[in-house]
């Protein structure tokens, strides 16, 4: 290996032990890792920054605001709506809600189709008596398979276009993808519909809760003149017990008092550390004429307002307060908000939860003046999870929306136009017809996808022009020598697929693709059923919470566990590998 080689495999084991370890967030990790490469000398001064003008960087961002155009016109909600119904068995739920994600996540971001389906399931569950668990998995696997099966359905197919792009001077066309992606997928719903939502364990100790249900948890002042003053921490007990409330610890001075809380004297100021859903803490806090754990911003918030409202929203990787606290985003004096409470798979937040370090996949509840909660949770990058009205600009326009969509995406079909192009003439029309408001266009944007993409592009093409591409592809045909072609296709699928289980799928596909090309170079073979192996590979990341956002989402409102993902996610990537690879094979020959 010459001296770049080894440079960038350093780097991009770094970059996989940083993606791995969490600590800081993945577009950060990228950028840290170019500028260390341009440092080095393994990516040159002059291609740097080429990441961030790269067509596939440009067509993530504009399928984003395209994405926002058909929520806001009312699009989305018209199929919603319509078809959703409590009263259908489990089974059937899924089957329907499964099938509308797939739908959706075919032409549009998988994240914003979870995202807009998932407080539909949590209610549809509530209102049918069943825990969100058994739904919300199917839901976010529904919603990643339906991405495969075209060009914009998921990053990784955009990627591995613009790369056979510049290597072999054509790219995937929007609905190339079908033929593997679009029957791995329909093969990947099925099984999620009949079978997979029955290997979701089912605990009866677990909080396994919806939105509605979810337990919290949360403090609440004792303030001055309150007569639990002089009482002991006990004493309350019997009243927590009746409004299904459990007091979990004291906070005085700032230091949580362990052991001894039980019969320690209450104090003016003094915090309770409960553990509660929200309409019980409402009425523990109620019935005891207890404040909220900041009663000074509590006073602030009544003061601004002419009421006050309580939001449960659900943190997202990208989200502005994820690994940070409420006071370090300034939500209090930014968004004249308070957290009340957090909840964490079921697990105890033991600090303080005003000074708690916010986790993707954490519910919080929110304290917000009235009618102001959607406009927090988007402030916030967090997605709401009570029901409520999408924000539509008109119903005379979802059809405008709809039509110009679809006249985009065929133009780009049949050749009479570049997708970027195409895209890009849509969100020129949703901007001057009001759909997409002008001044909310970039708030649409997820920046640190555009920053991953923009900061690993270069590092994959210095990878692939110094070699290294070259040095993976030669050691995985030497270990598959001899091996029959579906046999080296599967065992590309399976190393794609590991990585996509604990790496972004963008940052797995940027590097997978090459290295697919390059095995069919030195196989001298067609570099497509390698990359279709790639581009549904790299898009099947079931068995860890962290493989893809849509995963992380559904962590903290489904009350799962790390491990609960691999026992329908385990059979699911067995499926699609057994189902891709003979499609891949008669669809796209060597």
């Amino acid at each position: 290996m010459n001296t770049d080689q080894i440079f960038l495999f350093a780097i991009f084991g770094g970059v996989f032990v940083l993606l791995i370890w969490g600590r800081w967030r993945y577009d950060i990790v990228a950028f840290g890792a170019l500028m260390t490469g341009v440092v080095v000398g393994a990516v040159e001064v002059e291609n740097a920054f080429s990441g961030f003008g790269h067509e596939a960087t440009l067509v993530v961002a504009l399928v984003l605001i395209v994405s926002a155009g058909l929520v806001r016109s009312g699009a989305v909600y018209l199929i919603t709506r319509t078809m959703v119904d409590s009263s259908r068995s489990l089974g059937a739920h899924i089957t329907l809600m499964g099938g509308i994600g797939g739908v959706l996540s075919a032409f549009m971001n998988n994240v914003a189709a979870l995202a807009l389906l998932m407080p539909v399931d949590i209610q549809t569950a509530r209102k049918a008596g069943r825990v969100p668990g058994l739904s919300l998995m199917p839901l976010s696997f529904a919603t990643i398979l339906g991405g495969m099966a075209t060009l914009i359905g998921t990053p990784p197919n955009i990627i591995i276009a613009t790369i056979r792009q510049d290597r072999l001077g054509e790219g995937f066309r929007m609905f190339d993808f079908a033929p593997v992606g679009g029957i791995a997928a329909i093969a990947g719903l099925a099984f999620v519909a009949l079978v997979g939502w029955r290997l979701i364990p089912s605990r009866e100790d677990a909080v396994v809760r919806g939105a509605d249900m979810a337990a919290y948890v949360a403090e609440l002042t004792v303030p001055e003149g309150n007569k639990q003053i002089g009482r002991r921490v006990f004493e309350l007990m019997e009243g927590a017990e009746k409004a299904d409330v459990a007091i979990i610890g004291l906070i005085r001075n700032d230091r949580r008092l362990y052991g001894n809380a039980r019969n320690t004297v209450l104090q003016a100021g003094d915090a309770l550390v409960l553990e509660a859903t929200p309409e019980a803490l409402d009425e523990f806090r109620a019935s005891l004429s207890l404040a909220f754990s900041d009663q000074r911003r509590e006073e602030l918030l009544r003061a601004d307002s002419e009421g006050l409202d309580i939001i449960e929203v659900v943190v997202k990787p990208e989200s502005r307060i994820a690994g940070k606290t409420a006071q370090a985003v300034g939500l209090s004096w930014r968004q004249r908000a308070v957290v009340m409470g957090i909840s964490r798979q079921g697990r105890r937040i033991t600090s303080q939860v005003r000074n708690s370090v916010v986790q993707p996949g954490d519910i919080l509840l929110i304290l917000v003046q009235k009618d102001t909660g959607n406009d927090v949770a988007e402030w916030m990058g967090a997605l709401p999870l009570a029901a409520r009205g999408l924000a539509v600009t008109q119903d005379s326009k979802t059809w405008a929306a709809i039509g110009l969509f679809a006249g985009a995406v065929l133009a780009a079909s049949v050749g009479l136009i570049d997708l970027p192009i195409a895209l890009g003439l849509v969100v020129i029309a949703y901007v001057l017809m009001r759909i997409v408001p002008l001044q909310e266009l970039y708030d649409h944007v997820e920046w640190p996808v555009v920053v991953l993409l923009g900061s690993m592009i270069p590092l994959g093409v210095a990878l692939e022009t110094s070699g290294g591409t070259a040095l993976i592809a030669d050691w995985l045909i030497w270990l598959t020598d001899g091996w029959p072609a579906w046999a080296i296709l599967t065992a590309l699928m399976v190393v794609t697929m590991s990585l996509s289980d604990v790496l972004n799928n963008t940052a797995t596909a940027i590097v997978a693709a090459p290295i697919g090309i390059e095995m069919a170079q030195r196989l001298e073979v067609s570099p497509d059923p390698f990359l279709m192996a790639v581009a549904v590979a790299a898009s099947s990341a079931f068995l860890t919470p962290i493989g893809h956002k849509n995963n992380t989402l559904i962590l903290g409102p489904g009350g799962y566990r790390f491990g609960d993902y691999w026992r329908m996610g385990l059979p699911l990537e067995i499926l699609v590998i057994v189902v891709s690879i003979p499609s891949i094979l008669v669809f796209w020959p060597l």
